[in-house]
């Protein structure tokens, strides 16, 4: 086992080390139609709005082809019309059309090159993230060549990275353009350039806040240990970004479910698979099963919008997700969590279980005593080293990252998204949990335990 820990980690790290020097660009792809599902349950979707939310922000992926998004945008406006023509519903799914999609390269993404099926949009096409070379598109392909003008355009789009809903340019990485704006800029499919067409006020109201997740795949992402949280508004009330995260980590989940070993990923993509962590590294999963009976899970955060992902129980993800008052278990639709493998260790900021603590017969018990054991263990992680005494198959936290003992030696990787390593609660018994994730979450989750003095208990 610790050969294959070994072998996980070289494959991980070279695939670090052999990146590209040119950045990959993402984003909380989850984001980008939380809105949009929000205002179809609304409009009476039911349970056909999550599927179709799901596969829509799923072609924001790299590896998802040109049309693909302008295929799932299609979906969403078939769903709308099945609505009575939801105003909202359409206008939401034309802004998600024009959304920025992940580039693996810092180079600017193609333009499908096909008509939609729906005339809602037409002229339609996605804007581009700031950080991406507008004068070179993925595969290093120059501006005026096949896929770098919009379908049914004569010209490179003007200003460079801009589209029809943001037609000054580009928009910040990582942001989701339903966040700018609620102006669609309602495009129409003849000749010219992105900042011919002149925006149209919009009289839909705007939509509530929205909130992440990750995917993993990788997020998912998933992408990253605990998929980074969006920028989104703050809670306003029981209904919001608590709920959402909930629902969020419902939907990650779901398509967890659908994922084996041979699905396709993009590098970095960290996701479930088989109830076992897992990160994409050269184009597939690298799977490592959850240590001490723990089963990956994406979780809400509790503090602002988001989703991690981790090793946990079955019962502690489906109490978190239901304390933020989404139903239907951990993935929606009332399942459970996948039943978790007997053997393998953990690696990247999956989920190592403390000793279980005692429990106390009094209401605030094992959840208290957890908190204490959670800001011992972050205590302890703030004076371990690359170079600490450690024993095989021992997780924990050094200098942020998530670490693993292998062969005596701490072999440590950081958290990406501005994350940070940190142990946590559980919710529904004696135990913690290691992850990364930020740390006003791993704060918060402490505090709720009624343990006082953040994170170290100092």
């Amino acid at each position: 086992m610790v050969q294959l820990s070994l072998i996980v980690l070289g494959l991980i790290a070279s695939g670090v080390q052999g990146a590209p020097l040119n950045k990959r660009i993402a984003q909380t792809i989850s984001a980008s139609t939380a809105k949009w599902e929000q205002a179809c349950l609304a409009a009476g979707g039911g349970q056909k709005c999550n599927p179709v939310s799901v596969t829509a922000f799923t072609t924001l992926l790299a590896a998802a082809g040109p049309c693909e998004q302008q295929n799932a945008a299609d979906q969403m406006i078939d769903l709308a019309k099945e609505l009575n023509n939801d105003a909202q519903v359409i206008r939401l799914a034309q802004i998600f059309a024009q959304q920025p999609r992940n580039t693996p390269t810092s180079q600017s993404v193609p333009y499908c090159q096909q008509a939609p099926k729906n005339a809602e949009l037409n002229g339609l096409f996605q804007c581009q993230f700031a950080g991406a070379n507008q004068k070179v598109f993925v595969g290093g392909v120059a501006v005026g060549q096949p896929g770098t003008i919009p379908f049914g355009k004569n010209a490179p789009v003007s200003p460079p990275g801009s589209c029809p809903a943001n037609p000054q340019g580009p928009i910040a990485d990582g942001t989701q353009l339903v966040d700018i704006t609620q102006n669609p800029g309602v495009g129409s499919a003849g000749n010219g350039n992105a900042g011919n067409t002149a925006p149209q006020t919009s009289k839909a109201p705007p939509a509530p806040p929205a909130s992440t997740a990750t995917v993993a795949p990788s997020a998912p992402s998933a992408s990253a240990p605990s998929p980074p949280a969006s920028s989104a508004p703050a809670n306003t009330g029981a209904g919001g970004f608590k709920l959402q995260n909930g629902k969020d980590a419902q939907a990650l989940n779901a398509k967890f479910k659908t994922l084996n070993a041979n699905s396709a990923c993009n590098d970095g993509e960290d996701g479930c698979v088989n109830g076992g962590f897992a990160q994409c590294v050269n184009g597939k999963f690298i799977i490592t099963q959850c240590a001490g009976g723990l089963t990956c899970q994406a979780l809400p955060l509790v503090n602002k919008p988001g989703t991690s992902v981790t090793c946990t129980t079955a019962d502690d993800a489906a109490a978190r997700i239901a304390a933020t008052g989404a139903t239907g278990g951990v993935d929606g639709a009332g399942g459970a969590a996948p039943a978790p493998s007997a053997s393998g260790s953990t690696n990247n900021a999956v989920a190592a279980p403390a000793a279980p603590a005692a429990a106390a017969p009094a209401a605030n018990g094992f959840k208290l005593q957890n908190g204490k054991d959670a800001q011992d263990l972050n205590a302890k992680f703030r004076t371990l080293t690359a170079s600490s005494a450690c024993n095989d198959g021992e997780n924990a936290c050094v200098n942020g990252g998530f670490a693993q003992c292998v062969n005596g030696k701490f072999v440590t990787t950081q958290c990406s998204g501005g994350l940070t390593c940190a142990a946590l609660p559980l919710v529904n018994k004696p135990g913690t949990s290691i992850t990364c994730t930020t740390a006003a979450d791993a704060a918060a989750r402490i505090q709720a335990t009624g343990a006082t003095g953040g994170i170290t208990g100092a």
